[in-house]
């Protein structure tokens, strides 16, 4: 069985490697598929993107474990939720909304039961204590209603992908591109707008000059800001949340 981990751990301290050794005690057969541990501490925007733009990418019957837990200790809850494709261990933070409208989700349960998580439970560490033990008991074989109650609504977190002329920042990568929140149109718009500044539409990063900027349809689908060879966070002076309008 296949567990795809995501976090906001970074790598270089030992958190990372425990959640997998706990893993592989629990669960010797599984194995692990790091997505990214590089989502920036408590980033739930950024951390919220790359679940969106992983997910169908991963096996079909797979598990996702997911933590970037900025509420981590607090009355925030643990969940397993259940699509028709994959299975999400996650804290109920809004982290999963954006993966989880392109699915159908089948259920979803509160992690509560103690026989399914690590004896002594921090109040700092839940992805080693609580998410990462339920990855590996799901993988295992373990009913996700053996985990707790149902659980009807899941936090929103209120950054979907969306089909319109209008939308924002959703977030950055490592190089400085800003994703939207639109999806790129089937019809190319001429130019976007980002906090007023006109960004002409092309095709590839290399139809414009070093250092100029220009949007188009990125890997994931979306609308994607860019600068050649450079950030457009850096050079447009971009923000998360900056309005985004499509240019007919």
């Amino acid at each position: 069985m296949t567990i795809s981990f995501l976090s906001d751990f970074g790598v270089r301290d030992h958190y990372v490697g425990v959640v997998e050794a706990v893993i592989a005690k629990i669960a010797p057969a599984a194995r692990v598929v790091h997505l990214t541990h590089g989502v920036p501490p408590q980033d739930l925007r950024n951390g919220s993107w790359q679940l969106w733009a992983a997910s169908p990418h991963l096996p079909d019957g797979s598990i996702v474990l997911a933590v970037v837990d900025p509420g981590v200790g607090s009355e925030r809850r643990a969940v397993v939720v259940e699509t028709e494709r994959l299975t999400y261990v996650a804290p109920d933070n809004g982290l999963l909304e954006a993966a989880l409208a392109e699915q159908t989700v089948k259920r979803a349960h509160a992690l509560t039961d103690p026989a399914y998580r690590l004896r002594d439970v921090s109040a700092t560490f839940h992805g080693r204590d609580v998410f990462g033990p339920a990855a590996a008991h799901l993988a295992s074989g373990v009913d996700p209603a053996a985990f707790g109650d149902a659980v009807d609504a899941l936090a929103p977190l209120g950054l979907l992908p969306r089909d319109a002329a209008y939308g924002e920042v959703w977030t950055f990568d490592h190089f400085g591109n800003a994703l939207t929140t639109l999806r790129a149109p089937q019809e190319a718009p001429t130019a976007i707008t980002v906090s007023g500044r006109r960004v002409p539409w092309v095709e590839t990063y290399a139809s414009v000059g070093p250092g100029e900027a220009l949007a188009l349809r990125g890997s994931s689908g979306l609308v994607e800001l860019s600068v050649r060879d450079g950030s457009a966070r850096e050079a447009l002076s971009l923000t998360e949340g900056a309005e985004v309008r499509l240019v007919p």
